[in-house]
């Protein structure tokens, strides 16, 4: 960096109301010494120049270079400052939040869980894109629980775009998440692209009406603007799910998983094993208005399938336990995210039996009616929420080194379909790698409640990690977002092996330490 002026991102580009905007000029400064006090000094201006409504410019020093010493600090400062200018610009401000929905069940014959299963061939439970628009300021946030099973890469961006310019917002406080339902779409533009030139073009998915739902969910949005109600409260509840959900990996005498129990599982001998590490809670948060719910978003951590691969379009156990809520609890919106479920499914509880969809829903629809019993209502305004966006680079398996090796399987017209889908997943996720495209994990603090928003498939040592950080507070997990990294296991699960450490997995075991920062950082007052 040289010397004269430096320019730091405007003030929109960082998320901050138009009037707030300022360019920040940095030089040396003679009267300041040390890295903390220019930090300090800067910070302050910037501070003042919004309480003030007139937006300034400092002036770098006479010196006009830039101290390379204190970035690190000014960084940091930057990263902070939507927070803080956003509580000076909208403090008592009421929050308003709209809900939207739409239909994205595909037609009779598209391909569903990414063409690894059979196609649709009838509708057993519609499928929907539904969410939360929070009104903040010029800049809104949402939130939306898509039933389909992967949304991934160049997908993702194009979802995020959609909704982002319906809400007239930015991309980054957009956040899409697949409920992961296995009889529904995936949907990967950036894989569709190298299916395409090796003549596969939709066996992944049905491109044309991908398309389709991602303008139907974004014209959903653009609707429910005019129609955002205000908030006064936020009920936060939780309570247990009983007889749900079990961990998938079955641990032998030597610490390695001997078996895996799936969302369905007929041997008699594995469901009697325990159920392992789970989260038992479901977390709900909702929003009020006065006496009056508006919303609930639930928050549970298992695959939502009982029964799938028979050609039945479903949303699966979690759509039998949203329309138990919506018949007790008409007009309120009920959105569901599936939170860290990677090892996590229903497996000791299900043996297939074609009634056990309804007999789980229900269980979790009784688990959904406990937490809004258990609701405390606490007051809530615009100034009471934030969002808070890091960007990570999640560390590649050995596996993915050889992209030539992957290329191969593509090009094999000799190769199971499934194993060329699965070579383009592979080769979509490392391009964008080394492409240098990051993965963003967000956080949305209502009040005294957190909420991440991850990518991936985690597993669930990533959520119960995350409620440690802050014990005294409600933390809550969407995960499931861009999924284009596969599983997400803790450090040690590579080493027990077992199906969610294999080839699905398109990480190493770094991943943990990169994660559990990211975590760290978000959560922190």
């Amino acid at each position: 960096m040289g010397g004269g002026e430096f320019a730091f991102p405007t003030a929109e580009a960082m998320g901050h109301p138009p009037r707030t905007s300022c360019l920040w000029l940095m030089g040396k400064m003679p009267m300041l010494r040390g890295s903390g006090k220019v930090a300090d000094f800067l910070y302050n201006e910037h501070l003042r120049s919004l309480a003030s409504g007139h937006p300034r410019v400092i002036q770098p020093g006479i010196e006009g270079r830039i101290m390379r010493r204190v970035f690190a600090s000014l960084v940091l400062s930057l990263w902070v400052l939507p927070t803080v200018s956003a509580r000076l610009a909208w403090a008592g401000e009421p929050l308003r939040v709209a809900t939207f929905q739409a239909d994205v069940t595909p037609p009779l014959d598209s391909p569903l869980c990414n063409g690894y299963k059979p196609c649709a061939q009838r509708v057993d439970r519609p499928l929907t894109a539904r969410g939360v628009v929070l009104m903040v300021g010029p800049s809104p946030i949402v939130l939306c629980a898509v039933d389909w099973v992967v949304i991934s890469n160049g997908a993702y961006d194009a979802w995020r775009e959609a909704l982002a310019k319906a809400a007239g917002t930015t991309v980054e406080r957009v956040v899409v998440h697949c409920v992961h339902p296995h009889d529904a779409p995936g949907c990967d533009f950036s894989v569709e692209e190298l299916l395409k030139a090796h003549g596969l073009s939709g066996k992944m998915f049905n491109v044309e009406f991908a398309r389709v739902a991602i303008a139907r969910t974004a014209e959903a949005v653009r609707a429910s603007l005019g129609k955002a109600q205000p908030v006064t409260h936020l009920g936060m509840g939780q309570a247990k799910v009983e007889k749900v959900a079990s961990n998938r990996r079955i641990l032998g005498p030597d610490g390695k998983v001997k078996c895996n129990r799936m969302s369905a599982c007929g041997d008699a001998k594995i469901r009697a094993e325990p159920e392992g590490l789970i989260d038992r809670q479901l977390r709900a948060l909702s929003f009020w208005n006065g006496d009056r719910p508006v919303a609930y978003m639930s928050y549970y951590a298992t695959h939502p399938q009982c029964n799938y691969g028979r050609g039945g379009i479903s949303s699966e156990v979690p759509g039998v336990a949203r329309e138990i809520r919506e018949r007790a609890l008409p007009g309120v919106a009920q959105i569901y995210f599936t939170g860290a479920a990677g090892n996590v499914a229903m497996g000791k509880y299900n043996d297939g039996s074609a009634g056990n969809r309804q007999i789980l829903g229900r269980r979790l629809a009784e688990g959904m009616a406990a937490a809004s019993e258990a609701t405390k209502r606490v007051p809530i305004t615009a100034a009471d929420v934030e969002w808070r966006v890091r960007p990570v680079a999640l560390p590649l398996p050995k596996r993915l080194e050889d992209e030539a090796d992957r290329a191969r399987t593509l090009g094999d017209a000799k190769a199971k379909q499934s194993d060329r889908v699965f070579a383009a997943r592979d080769l979509a996720y490392l391009r964008r790698v080394k492409a240098g495209r990051k993965l963003d994990v967000s956080c949305l603090r209502l009040g005294p409640a957190y909420v991440l928003h991850m990518p991936g498939e985690l597993c669930i040592e990533y959520q119960l990690a995350a409620q440690k950080m802050r014990p005294d507070d409600m933390v809550c997990m969407a995960a499931y977002a861009d999924l284009s990294p596969g599983y997400i296991c803790p450090k040690i699960g590579y080493s027990q092996g077992g199906y969610e450490a294999g080839r699905v997995s398109r990480v190493s075991p770094e991943v943990e330490g990169v994660l559990m920062t990211a975590m760290r950082e978000l959560l922190r007052d």
